[in-house]
C-alpha cells in the first residue's frame, strides 16, 4: 500500500501483531527465556511467590510477576523460574485464558484449582496489581525501577535482549549441616527498630556497630551468617555478586500509613483561617473546581520566594512551563477578557467571603485572580491566590471570575525549610532569610513531597552555590563565642587540627566557644552512654544539616557537605576542620535538649593558609603537605601571627610557628618552606609516559545482572521518571553501518561487559552524546551496581592519603573529579602537572591534576566497565553539522532509551568496542520516536531550507 510515512509504522506494527497472534502457541520458557542450565535458589523463590500470591489471592497475569517480584524484593525473578511455575502445583496454578493469545496466562494460589478462565473485571479486581507508573523523585541510589511494559495488554510483556539475570548468592549458611538458633522476640524487635530508620536500605556489615551503639551489647554473630532469619522483617539484596558479605537490608514496610509523595496542595498558600473561610463559604457561581497544584517533577525546580512569616510556611511560586509561564499567559487573557479599565464587565454586585473573583490590581494594568477574605462597607479584602499576598481594594475593582480561568491551579504555595523547624520564628533567622531570599528566584531541592514540601533552598547566582537554610541557621551563632582574629594579632597555644592537600589548614584557638563546645560534647557522651542511640539515627540527610559523628572515638559536630546517593555522604567536622566520607548510619541527630546550645556556638576550626609563599593554594606537592604535617600536627605549643584576612575566600593568611616564638618572622614555617625546594616539580616522578604494554588474548567475560535503578541529580544516578515504557516495534527502515604501587596493567582489566546478540533490544542510558556518529551508552540493568561501586570507591579513596604515583599513558587508575572517584584510562600526561583521562564507566573526557590519581585496587576490578561507544544505525555516515548535533543531543543525552543492536565492532579493550544501534524513545504513550527517522527528517528540512 502507498501510505504517508507517518501512517506506515502504524500499519507495520498492526501486521506484526497479527503475525504474532497466528504463530504456534508458545510455552512459558519461550516467552520469557528459558535460562536452562543456570542454578537459582528454588526454595527462596517458591517462598516468595507463595507470599506474593497471599497478597494477590484473586490472581494476576504471569507477565506481571517479574515486576511485582522486583518491587517487593529488590531483586530480579530468575527467568528460569518462570518456566518452572507449571510444575509447582503445590505453590501456584498457571491457567491459560480464553484469549486467542497463547501468552496471556494467569497465576493463582495452588490451593485454588477452580480459577476462572478470564480475569475479573477491572472494577472488581481490587487485588490486581496496578499498572506501572512513572516515578518523578527516585532517591539517587535506590534500585532503578524496571522499564515499564508494553501498551497493548494483549501482548506478552517480555524484553528481548536484556540478558538473563543471575540469582543472588545464597546465604553463607545454606550449606551448614546444623540449623542456626532462632531469633528471640527481643532481638527481632531491636533489629526492626534499627531498620525502620533506613527506608532506602542498610548495609548488613553496619549492623554490629549500630547494634552495639544502640543497645550497649554485641549483635549475636550468627545473625550476619544467617541473614535468611530476617526474612520476615526485611529483604536481603546482594548488589555485589562476587562478595556475598556486602548485602543490603531493606525493611518490609506496609502500604498503609505511607505519606503520599504526590499529595495535592490546593490552597496551601492560605492560612488555616482562610482555609476554613473557604470551606465554610464555598460559594462560587460555578460548580467547576480549580485543580490542585502539583509539585514539579524535577528534583531541583526554580522558585520565586515571596515572603516568610516563619520558615515552616515560606510562600513561593514555582517558575517554569506549566507554572509561572502558564500563569502569565492566563493573566494576559484575563486582561483582554475584562478590558483595560474593566469596561467590558460589571463589578460584582453581591460579594461573599470565600468567593473566587477577578481583581483589578492597584497598578490598574493587571487583572489577577483573588479570593474574598472580608467584605467591608465600600472595600473588599482579597487574597491573590497566584501571588500570595493580601490587598484591600475598592468594590468597583472586583469582578465575577469567568469559568475559563478556573483551569489553572492556584500558583502561590508554601514550603518548609529543612533544618530550621525548631527555629522557624526566630527573628535573626527571618531577618537573614528576608535579606538573602525574599523576592529572588532560587533553586529548591525537594526532600519530602507532601502537602507542604520540605526543601533546601540554594542561591546559584554566585560562583559558589549558597545554601540558604544553612546560612539562616548560622544567623543564630553567638558572636561572643567565636574565635577573635585581628590583623597583626599574635596567638599562643594554637592547635593545628587538619592540613589539607591543597595547602590550607585548620587550627583551634583558645576561646570561650572552644571551652563551651568541649563541655557540650562531654555532656553528649554522657547522654548517649545512658540512652538507646538508635533513636537519634539520621533518617533524612541533606546538605547543610548539622549533626554528630565519631572523631577519634568521641562524638563531634559535623555538617553534611555532599551526598552520594542516600547512603554515602561527605561531612566536615566543623570544630577540627577534618573532611571525611562516611555512611549515613554513622551519623546521629543532636538531641533536642542540646540543639539550641550546639547551634549557638560558631565553628571552632579557623581556616588558614600560609602568607608570603610563591606557590598559591592548590598547587602544593605531596612532599610539601607531608613536611608541614610533620612539623605542626599533634604539636601542642604552636603559635601564629595574622597577616591578612580574606573575606571572599573565608580564609586567614598567617605566619605559622612550631613553637611559641612568633615574634621572629624568619623562624616561621613560611620562610622555611620558601628557602626549601619542596615546591619544585619532579618530572621523573609525576610526568613520565611509557608505551602501552602488550594486550593479553585471554581476557574472559562474565555475565552481569540485576535490574536496578538510581536518581538524577548527580553523576552516579539516572534521572528518575524518564525510563522507557516498553520494547519498541521493529524499525521502519534504514540500514545500519557496519596493584597499588605500579599502575594497573591491561592484563588486570575487569571482565568485558556482556552484550546481547545483534537484533536484540537493550535498555540503555545515554550518558554522553556528541552527534549521531558518536555517543556513549550505559546498560540500564546494572546501573544500580555502578552506584554501589561508586559509593564504595568514595569511602575507600577518601580515607587514603596521597602518595607519589608513577603515571603512565594508556593505563588504568582511579581519578577524583569534583566529589567522586572514577575508574579512568590515562590518555595523556601534560607538562603542567595535569592528566587527560577518559571515564570508563561514564564515557566522559576530563582534565585532572596528577595528585588526584590513585591506583585501581583489585576489589574495584570485578565489575565490568559500563561505558560503551556507539553510533546511530539507519543513517549514512557524514560530517554532522552543529545544528544536527544539537538536535540529536537534546533528544538522547541524559535519557534512558531502548537500543536495538545492529552490529558490534568487538575489541579486547572495553574502550575500543563500538556498537551500531537504532535508538528508540518509548516514553510517550502515543508513539515511539526512532532517532534515525528524526535525524533524516531534520536533514530533509535543512536541505529544503537551503
Amino acid at each position: 500500500m502507498a501510505l504517508p510515512s507517518r501512517y506506515q509504522k502504524e500499519v507495520n506494527a498492526h501486521l506484526s501483531r497479527n503475525v504474532q497472534q497466528t504463530s504456534p502457541p508458545m510455552n512459558l520458557n519461550d516467552s520469557f527465556g528459558s535460562g536452562r542450565g543456570k542454578s537459582y535458589n528454588r526454595q527462596q523463590v517458591q517462598s516468595r511467590i507463595r507470599e506474593i500470591l497471599g497478597k494477590y489471592s484473586n490472581g494476576f497475569w504471569v507477565s506481571k510477576l517479574p515486576q511485582i517480584y522486583r518491587e517487593l524484593y529488590k531483586q530480579d525473578l530468575p527467568s528460569e523460574a518462570i518456566g518452572d511455575l507449571e510444575s509447582w502445583t503445590h505453590i501456584c496454578t498457571v491457567e491459560k485464558t480464553c484469549s486467542s493469545n497463547p501468552n496471556e496466562l494467569l497465576l493463582y494460589p495452588g490451593k485454588d484449582q477452580s480459577a476462572p478462565c478470564s480475569p475479573p473485571p477491572l472494577s472488581n479486581s481490587t487485588c490486581s496489581p496496578a499498572p506501572p507508573t512513572t516515578s518523578s523523585h527516585t532517591p539517587p541510589d535506590q534500585p532503578p525501577q524496571p522499564l515499564a511494559q508494553p501498551r497493548p495488554p494483549s501482548t506478552p510483556l517480555s524484553r528481548s535482549g536484556s540478558g538473563s539475570p543471575q540469582s543472588p548468592p545464597s546465604s553463607p549458611c545454606s550449606s551448614s549441616s546444623s540449623s542456626p538458633p532462632a531469633l528471640s522476640q527481643d532481638l527481632r524487635q531491636k533489629l526492626e527498630e534499627l531498620l525502620v530508620k533506613y527506608s532506602s536500605g542498610l548495609w548488613a556489615h553496619a549492623l554490629p556497630k549500630l547494634f552495639q551503639d544502640a543497645y550497649k551489647t554485641k549483635l549475636p554473630a550468627f545473625v550476619l551468617e544467617n541473614l535468611h532469619l530476617l526474612d520476615d522483617i526485611c529483604t536481603v539484596d546482594y548488589p555485589m555478586a562476587d562478595n556475598p558479605k556486602r548485602a543490603i537490608l531493606y525493611r518490609r514496610s506496609s502500604v498503609g500509613g505511607a505519606e503520599d509523595e504526590n499529595c495535592n496542595r490546593r490552597g496551601s498558600s492560605i492560612s488555616e483561617e482562610e482555609l476554613r473561610m473557604r470551606r465554610d463559604a464555598g460559594r462560587r457561581l460555578s460548580n467547576q473546581a480549580v485543580p490542585p497544584l502539583q509539585i514539579p517533577k524535577e528534583e531541583y525546580p526554580s522558585v520565586l520566594v515571596i515572603e516568610a512569616t516563619n520558615t515552616n510556611g515560606v510562600v513561593l511560586r514555582y517558575v517554569g512551563e506549566g507554572y509561572s509561564q502558564a500563569q502569565e499567559a492566563m493573566e494576559d487573557r484575563m486582561k483582554e477578557f475584562y478590558g483595560v479599565k474593566g469596561s467590558n464587565r460589571t463589578p460584582l454586585s453581591a460579594p461573599t467571603s470565600g468567593q473566587l473573583v477577578a481583581v483589578r490590581a492597584e497598578e490598574e494594568e493587571e487583572i489577577l485572580r483573588g479570593q474574598i477574605c472580608e467584605v467591608l462597607e465600600d472595600k473588599i479584602k482579597v487574597f491573590y491566590v497566584d501571588h500570595g499576598f493580601f490587598e484591600t481594594v475598592s468594590r468597583t475593582k472586583v469582578f465575577d471570575l469567568d469559568e475559563r480561568f478556573f483551569k489553572l491551579p492556584f500558583q502561590a504555595t508554601k514550603c518548609k525549610l529543612a533544618g530550621l523547624e525548631p527555629f522557624c520564628q526566630e527573628a535573626a533567622v527571618l531577618k537573614k532569610f528576608e535579606t538573602m531570599a525574599s523576592g529572588r528566584i532560587l533553586l529548591a531541592e525537594i526532600l519530602v513531597r507532601a502537602q507542604t514540601p520540605l526543601v533546601v533552598l540554594y542561591d546559584t547566582s554566585q560562583d559558589d552555590d549558597v545554601n540558604i537554610n544553612a546560612a539562616c541557621r548560622r544567623a543564630l551563632h553567638d558572636k561572643a563565642l567565636a574565635s577573635p582574629l585581628q590583623v597583626n594579632g599574635a596567638y599562643m597555644n594554637v592547635t593545628v587540627s587538619s592540613i589539607c592537600s591543597d595547602g590550607t589548614f585548620y587550627c583551634q584557638l583558645p576561646s570561650r566557644g572552644l571551652h563551651k563546645m568541649k563541655q557540650l560534647l562531654e555532656s553528649i557522651e554522657t547522654h548517649f552512654h545512658s540512652q538507646v542511640t538508635s533513636e537519634f539515627l539520621v533518617s533524612r540527610p541533606f546538605c547543610g544539616k548539622l549533626c554528630l559523628a565519631r572523631y577519634k572515638g568521641k562524638w563531634s559536630r559535623v555538617e553534611i557537605t555532599n551526598l552520594h546517593g542516600s547512603r554515602v555522604l561527605d561531612i566536615l567536622f566543623v570544630d577540627v576542620g577534618v573532611q571525611a566520607s562516611v555512611e549515613v548510619f554513622e551519623l546521629r541527630e543532636i538531641p533536642p535538649m542540646f540543639l539550641r546550645d550546639f547551634v549557638a556556638v560558631p565553628p571552632q576550626a579557623v581556616k588558614c593558609c600560609l602568607a608570603d609563599l610563591a606557590v598559591s593554594v592548590g598547587s602544593w606537592t605531596p612532599e610539601a603537605v607531608q613536611w608541614l604535617r610533620k612539623k605542626v600536627l599533634n604539636v601542642s605549643d604552636c603559635s601564629m601571627k595574622v597577616a591578612k584576612t580574606d573575606e571572599t575566600k573565608c580564609c586567614t593568611l598567617v605566619y605559622l610557628f612550631s613553637d611559641k616564638n612568633c615574634h621572629e618572622p624568619t623562624r616561621s614555617l613560611n620562610h622555611q618552606m620558601v628557602r626549601s625546594d619542596l615546591f619544585k616539580q619532579k618530572p621523573d616522578v609525576f610526568l613520565t609516559s611509557h608505551s602501552p604494554k602488550k594486550i593479553p588474548t585471554n581476557i574472559s567475560s562474565s555475565e552481569t545482572s540485576s535490574n536496578k535503578d538510581s536518581a538524577n541529580g548527580n553523576p552516579t544516578s539516572v534521572a528518575a521518571g524518564l525510563h522507557p515504557k516498553r520494547a519498541p516495534s521493529a524499525p521502519r527502515g534504514g540500514s545500519g553501518s557496519p596493584d597499588k604501587s605500579p599502575p594497573s596493567s591491561l592484563a588486570q582489566l575487569p571482565p568485558l561487559l556482556e552484550l546481547p546478540p545483534a537484533g536484540s533490544n537493550l535498555d540503555v542510558y545515554v550518558s554522553v552524546a556528541c552527534h549521531p556518529g558518536h555517543f556513549v551508552l550505559q546498560p540500564w540493568r546494572d546501573m544500580y551496581k555502578l552506584v554501589v561501586l561508586m559509593g564504595e570507591m568514595i569511602l575507600y579513596y577518601n580515607k587514603t592519603e596521597e602518595k607519589p604515583l608513577r603515571i603512565e599513558k594508556n593505563q588504568i587508575y582511579v581519578a577524583k573529579v569534583e566529589n567522586n572517584w572514577y575508574r579512568v584510562l590515562v590518555k595523556g600526561v601534560l607538562t603542567n602537572g595535569m592528566v587527560s583521562v577518559y571515564e570508563l564507566d561514564y564515557g566522559k573526557h576530563e582534565l585532572v591534576s596528577c595528585s588526584n590519581l590513585r591506583p585501581l585496587i583489585k576489589e574495584f576490578k570485578q565489575f565490568p566497565f559500563q561505558a560503551i561507544t556507539a553510533q546511530l544505525a539507519g543513517v549514512k555516515p557524514r560530517q554532522w553539522s552543529e545544528e544536527a548535533s544539537i538536535v540529536f543531543r537534546n533528544h538522547v543525552e541524559k535519557k534512558p532509551l531502548v537500543a536495538q543492536l545492529e552490529s558490534l565492532q568487538d575489541s579486547k579493550n572495553p574502550w575500543d568496542r563500538k556498537l551500531t544501534v537504532f535508538l528508540v524513545d518509548t516514553s510517550q504513550e502515543e508513539r515511539d520516536v526512532w532517532m534515525h527517522d528524526l535525524m533524516a527528517e531534520f536533514a530533509d528540512e535543512r536541505s529544503n531550507e537551503l
